[in-house]
């Protein structure tokens, strides 16, 4: 039986009266690739950021790798504004910052590109390999974490090699093209060691040939990282080549999940998001 890597209990993101997401389960398996899809504003990106520490949620808990990470229940003004569900279900806070929850072991991209722009490329992956240094000021004051230094970029040029950017690490992050760019932006969350890794439209602006590139190139991180993927998506074309299974949110509820083949099939969302193709 496959490990549970990662859960999402009863979730739900409330601002103010709207509900971005509303009482969200999902659970993703080791060594599985997952599909979070939907329309425009149907809460995938709100999910994103209350599993890994951007948002607080207003209610209900993520569990990581067994562990309960995450935690929360409606507070102060929530507790009149509250609209979802469990309600007094949930009575701890839990709420690491991203640093720390990406420490645990858990990475992500975001949906518009974030590089250290006056950064190489070396130097990009480099600094999020800093997460797992173990000098502190003084130790790196003195140089005395120089072995650990040279591990970490002799770490960084292989992981440069195996995404194919090593014959470009010298150059600014920003003077790649942009599916490069997309590329730096994963190698750079792998850089953390993650066994979670969640990718939030890695495709978007992309030509076709860039998106074959990167269906392919995500389908290779499993094995090659050997590492978990959760994934926002709006290529289907990708999403069905690579998922395992997909969830489906609408309007920040679950509608469905399944596999690629079930949810093509779901009429609840072809109604909602995937439609039909026209008769010729």
């Amino acid at each position: 039986m496959s490990k549970n890597v990662l859960k999402v209990e009863n979730a739900t993101m409330q601002f103010g009266g709207v509900v971005a997401v509303d009482n969200l389960n999902m659970e993703i398996n080791e060594g599985e690739i997952v599909a979070l899809i939907g329309p425009n504003g149907a809460g995938k990106t709100t999910a994103f950021n209350g599993i890994t520490g951007v948002y607080q949620p207003s209610n209900g808990a993520v569990w990581f790798n067994g562990e309960k990470i995450v935690e929360n229940h409606p507070q102060g003004k929530m507790k009149k504004l509250y609209k979802g569900q469990h309600n007094g279900d949930y009575t701890n806070v839990l709420a690491p910052t991203p640093d720390k929850i990406t420490k645990l072991g858990m990475a992500r991209t975001f949906q518009n590109i974030r590089l250290w722009k006056s950064q190489t490329v070396f130097n990009n992956v480099l600094i999020a390999k800093h997460c797992r240094s173990t000098s502190n000021v003084f130790s790196a004051t003195f140089r005395l974490n120089r072995k650990e230094e040279a591990k970490q970029r002799e770490e960084v040029m292989e992981l440069l090699k195996i995404v194919g950017l090593d014959d470009v690490k010298d150059e600014l992050a920003t003077s790649l093209p942009y599916g490069k760019q997309r590329r730096l932006e994963i190698a750079r969350a792998l850089a953390a060691e993650p066994t979670l890794l969640l990718l939030d439209e890695p495709a978007a602006g992309m030509n076709p040939q860039e998106t074959d590139e990167l269906t392919a190139f995500i389908g290779e991180l499993r094995d090659k990282f050997k590492v978990t993927i959760l994934l926002i998506e709006h290529h289907m074309n990708l999403v069905m080549d690579i998922s395992d299974r997909i969830y489906v949110l609408d309007f920040g509820k679950l509608i469905a999940e399944g596999t690629p083949a079930e949810i093509q099939s779901n009429q609840r969302v072809i109604d909602a998001y995937l439609g039909v193709a026209e008769d010729a």
